[in-house]
């Protein structure tokens, strides 16, 4: 079968390159930039996401949540150049309103906020996002996919045209290495000005330069080391300004700028880098000012993000980003939802339902994020007005403005959080009859909780995400029996060989707990870590039902030729359970596995890797 053919070499385009891979589908990445660049060069990215020529650019960064960092380091990304902020901070004038302290990454933060008698209460909270530059994401990210098997990028490589058919896209390109290559899908993440939404002519309406900030990237010291900062209202004036720690001692600073289209000078510029300075720190302390540039928000939506074979992702589907540093963040989270369902489509076929669902989940995930910035910023960021008036004078006003504000850029709350996939087709039609409320809504991101593989180890829920189905028995005290003990009793034989029955690839797992869930609870979790189902109990054939409704419906008949086929065995940790239909097996390893009905996703496996024959040489 035809590799899927990726346009564009920017994060998001890489990020999908890389999450096929770990399915064992080979991939071709088209990239624009110079045919050198593909070899290993590390190319800057602009703000747009797609691929630049500039020089490593300190001023475009991006702030990724925390379950998107730990996505990108599962895939094998290095995200050390970036940085974990130790709190962040909002201050309205001269006061601090709201102040949060980070712990470790697998830990708890906690909120301050004023009390009744300004003392602070605590609250538990999230961890810490990530701040980096973008091109040491695009960096990090070309050196996973320099060890993976089955992908090639393909500089100086400009699409021209494309044409469809029932098995395949024909893509035709022109540049230092114009040729034609076939594929069985295309994705295009060619940023905003894509070539591949125009030839497929895809409507692109939206508003421009919804807002406009100043950004200047220095090194300073900073009155606090490693926290972020929103300041509302500064002394100095002007509307807004954010400071968000990079590591080595340089900031990213960001003021927001008045409606209008004025120009920025640079002296405008150094003048707001002495103002904000001077404010924080009561004098302007020496500083090394290393990039500046203008930003503008432009809020865009495609009309189509699936047309036939060939898709759309990242800024090529969407712009958005009113709080700046998050849009990039969005289009990543349109790879890990897409590269699982073409995973599937390349290996078993693929229902429309299953394709189709790619632009019902993220278009209607970026479209709420839209309409909840269309909603809430005008009144906290009006001028005159009764909008001005309410500020002043309504108790509480500015304060739910900055905690909304604030609740933004860490990625939660409406403008920020992720969002629930609650119309996807990829449902029963009826909730199961033993479905039961966990603290997770069925659609939502799950709770990385501590969690046990059959083999014995030890590991984070969303370690295992980006392979097939997760299905997490709760079953408190596991944890002191002895692997043999439990493995072998109560629900676990019966769950072992359900989820060896079960109509795509699956791995089962066993926690001690999780948030809203009674013993013997049973989740089904989606390989992009959205909660699928939480069933009570072990009901085989709801299970199996459930997991039919995540692939989409059956398709064609399935590959019964290897482990799991219809009727056989297969060992499972030292027991063996019997298949029923040709389906998932519970694995021994990792979540790296093969789309492949009934393969086992063995740790280290690269038995039925894709050739790189395969991938249009």
């Amino acid at each position: 079968m035809d590799p899927v053919i990726v346009v564009g070499a920017g994060p998001v385009g890489l990020t999908l390159a890389l999450a096929l891979t770990r399915h064992e589908v080979p991939v071709v990445v088209l990239d624009e930039g110079p045919a050198g660049r593909a070899e290993g060069a590390d190319p800057a990215v602009g703000a747009t996401g797609g691929a630049d020529l500039d020089d490593e650019r300190l001023a475009r960064t991006a702030v990724l949540r925390p379950d998107t960092a730990r996505m990108l380091e599962r895939l094998g990304c290095a995200t050390g150049d970036g940085a974990r902020w130790t709190g962040w901070r909002t201050v309205r004038r001269r006061a601090v309103a709201a102040q949060l302290t980070f712990r470790e990454r697998e830990g708890v933060e906690h909120v301050k906020q004023p009390g009744r008698f300004g003392d602070f209460e605590e609250q538990p909270g999230e961890p810490s996002p990530l701040h980096l530059p973008q091109y040491a994401l695009t960096r990090g990210l070309r050196a996973a996919l320099a060890g993976a098997p089955g992908v090639r990028i393909v500089g100086g490589s400009r699409l021209d045209t494309l044409e469809q058919d029932a098995t395949g896209v024909t893509a035709h390109t022109r540049g230092a290495n114009g040729a034609t290559w076939r594929g069985s899908y295309l994705v295009g993440c060619d940023g905003a000005r894509s070539v591949v939404r125009k030839l497929l002519g895809v409507r692109f309406p939206g508003r421009t330069a919804v807002e406009r900030y100043a950004v200047a990237a220095l090194r300073a010291e900073l009155p606090w080391p490693g926290e972020a900062v929103l300041h509302r209202a500064p002394p100095h004036g002007g509307g807004e300004v954010t400071a968000r720690p990079l590591p080595d001692g340089v900031w990213r600073l960001d003021w927001l700028l008045p409606p209008g289209r004025d120009l920025v000078t640079p002296d405008l510029l150094v003048a707001r880098v002495r103002d904000s300075l001077y404010t924080w720190c009561g004098e302007v302390p020496p500083y090394e000012l290393l990039d500046t540039g203008v930003h503008a928000v432009h809020h865009r939506l495609a009309r189509r993000w699936r047309t036939g074979r060939a898709f759309l992702a990242g800024d090529a589907a969407h712009l958005l980003g009113a709080l700046g540093t998050q849009g990039l963040d969005e289009g990543l989270r349109d790879a890990d939802n897409l590269a699982w369902k073409l995973g599937l489509a390349w290996h078993q076929g693929a229902s429309d339902a299953l394709l189709d669902s790619y632009q019902a989940e993220r278009r209607g995930a970026i479209g709420a994020r839209l309409r909840a910035a269309d909603r809430a910023l005008p009144p906290v960021r009006g001028v005159g007005g009764w909008s001005a008036v309410r500020r002043t004078v309504v108790p509480g006003a500015a304060r739910g403005h900055d905690g909304l504000l604030g609740d933004g850029h860490l990625g939660r709350g409406p403008l920020g959080a992720p969002y629930v996939y609650t119309r996807t087709p990829l449902a029963p039609a009826a909730p199961p009859a033993s479905a039961v409320p966990v603290g997770t809504a069925v659609g939502a991101p799950v709770v990385d909780v501590p969690v046990t593989a059959p083999d014995g180890s030890d590991t984070r829920l969303r370690d295992r995400l980006g392979g097939g189905l997760l299905v997490v028995l709760v079953a408190p005290g596991t944890s002191v029996w002895e692997r043999r003990h439990w493995l072998g009793a109560g629900l676990m034989p019966r769950l072992a060989a359900a989820v060896c029955a079960l109509p795509m690839p699956a791995e089962l797992l066993v926690t001690e707990g999780y948030p809203g869930a009674a013993a013997h609870t049973v989740l089904l979790v989606r390989p992009d870590g959205h909660l699928a189902a939480a069933l009570a109990g072990v009901r085989p054939a709801e299970l199996y039902a459930c997991a039919d409704a995540v692939r989409g419906g059956a398709v064609g008949t399935p590959d019964v030729r290897e482990t799991g086929a219809a009727g056989g065995g297969t060992e499972i940790a030292g027991m063996t359970a019997t298949t029923g239909t040709a389906g998932g097996t519970v694995s021994q390893g990792p979540a790296k596995r093969s789309g492949r009905a009934g393969r086992a996703g063995l740790a280290g496996a690269t038995d039925g890797a894709a050739s790189e024959a395969t991938a249009n040489r």
